[in-house]
């Protein structure tokens, strides 16, 4: 494992999610998947890909695992928001950076018809990273380019979870701005 450091741009984690988790998002992406008329994603796919932004199962999950990605990152962070996609064949994402809500971000993968088979590509193609169900990786993503090449498979779900630093110039978009009320607390 490695840490946040000055030169620190992305890192893979094995195992980032149980297989307890794992069966639980699979299950569900899928129920969603078949029944959603609505949420597709536009902008980066052939309209087949259903997209869900700040879904309350995976804003759970950005809840729980902030201080994983603390350790990981050794940066105190604020929730941002989650989203989360169902990718069908000849699905790309495009090159590109997030913005100024990602500051700090991780893709998991959850599963695929063909685990392992549609690599992220972080910077450059020698930063190709073939994930396991369970798997992934925690990049910069306000500043390295990553991306994923046409699916050659039928389907893949990865779920994303973004961060700002606390002490960082984007921490006025904790919660992506939004008037959030779903963070946990004690009590009621």
């Amino acid at each position: 494992m490695g840490t946040l450091g000055k030169d620190f741009k992305y890192l893979k984690v094995d195992k980032f999610l149980s297989k307890e988790e794992i069966n639980l998002f699979t299950e569900y992406m899928i129920i969603r998947h078949r029944n959603n008329l609505s949420n597709f994603d536009l902008l980066q796919s052939n309209n087949r890909d259903t997209f869900f932004h700040g879904d309350p199962l995976f804003d759970s999950l950005l809840f729980t695992k902030t201080k994983t990605m603390e350790k990981h990152t050794n940066l105190k962070l604020f929730p941002t928001y989650s989203c989360w996609r169902m990718y069908s064949h000849a699905a790309v994402l495009e090159k590109h950076v997030d913005r100024p809500s990602c500051e700090v971000s991780v893709t998991i993968q959850i599963n695929s018809d063909k685990p392992g088979e549609w690599p992220i590509y972080i910077e450059n193609y020698n930063n190709a990273f073939n994930l396991k169900p369970g798997d992934a990786v925690i990049y910069l993503g306000t500043e390295v380019e990553h991306w994923r090449e046409p699916l050659k498979s039928d389907w893949s779900s990865q779920v994303f979870l973004h961060y700002v630093n606390q002490d960082g110039k984007y921490k006025d978009h904790i919660w992506d701005k939004r008037n959030y009320l779903g963070e946990p607390k004690d009590g009621i």
